[in-house]
């Protein structure tokens, strides 16, 4: 295939981990289909450990140029996505987190999608969680593969695991862009996108491996993990592409959720909201 241009981006945080940082690294450096860009996103001030990570791929000598967008304070992912899609030079822009592991074909089988579909927007695909070893999944996120079961399944979950994509940057501007909304950053952009009329589509492939582990079911659970649910999906509901319905059920199914204990949580995790 033709080399066509394209991004990579991320967003980081004081929070995260050096070794899964560069883990993360070098499943994009490695690659069959390189980007000629990575624009990293400083979501406020680092550890000197994560700058030292995030200046040996700076300094790295590659075709891949890295560029790094400094955010005085901690933003949130909405807001530090919106001001780093803003610096990527390129029309496609693949989306992943810094402790994410890519396949090695992962950008290769995006852009044949783009190439077969001139009408796409954005292009997704499964996700397999892991607790250490990504040779070790726990679970896998498999999603609706064309445009109207995505949109149908967005009404009660997300039809495109955020992680997994490639957008176009035009597509994402002209839908007003990421917004600042805690635990939905990625849902309410979809919803716009819906709105904006733009086509979207999931391979049915594993694109990327996730970390989630005992931590991750955790932070989903309490009354109020709950309540910040409750208002990103009432941001949701004003979009108009979610009706009065789908938004009860969603928030009434969270509450028992968030209220079940750890080993509860993570059955239904593992066992239902996951294939």
């Amino acid at each position: 295939m033709n080399k066509v241009k394209f991004s990579v981006l991320l967003s980081i945080y004081y929070k995260e981990k050096p070794e899964y940082f560069r883990e993360c690294m070098e499943s994009i450096y490695s690659q069959t289909v390189l980007p000629d860009e990575i624009v990293l996103v400083e979501d406020g001030r680092l550890t000197d450990e994560l700058y030292e990570a995030i200046s040996d791929y700076e300094c790295r000598p590659s075709e891949i140029n890295f560029v790094t967008v400094k955010l005085k304070k901690n933003s949130g992912l909405g807001l530090a996505l919106a001001e780093g899609i803003k610096h990527c030079s390129n029309e496609l822009v693949a989306r992943m987190d810094t402790d994410d592991i890519c396949v090695p074909d992962r950008f290769e089988r995006q852009l044949n999608a783009f190439n077969q579909n001139k009408n796409l927007d954005v292009v997704g695909g499964y996700i397999a969680e892991f607790d250490v070893d990504k040779e070790h999944i726990t679970a896998e996120r498999k999603v609706p593969l064309n445009h109207k079961e995505i949109v149908s399944y967005q009404r009660k979950r997300d039809g495109l695991n955020h992680v997994s994509v490639m957008f176009k940057r035009r597509s994402v501007l002209e839908s007003g862009n990421y917004k600042s909304c805690l635990l939905m950053e990625d849902s309410l952009l979809w919803a716009n996108m819906i709105k904006n009329h733009c086509h979207m589509a999931n391979l049915d492939k594993v694109l990327v491996y996730v970390r989630t582990g005992e931590d991750m079911l955790k932070r989903r659970g309490g009354f109020d993990y709950f309540l910040k649910y409750r208002e990103g999906r009432k941001t949701i509901l004003r979009t108009g592409t979610i009706s009065k319905s789908d938004y009860f059920i969603t928030v009434a199914a969270q509450f028992v959720v968030c209220m079940m204990p750890l080993w509860m949580r993570s059955l239904v995790f593992k066992k239902i909201l996951r294939n």
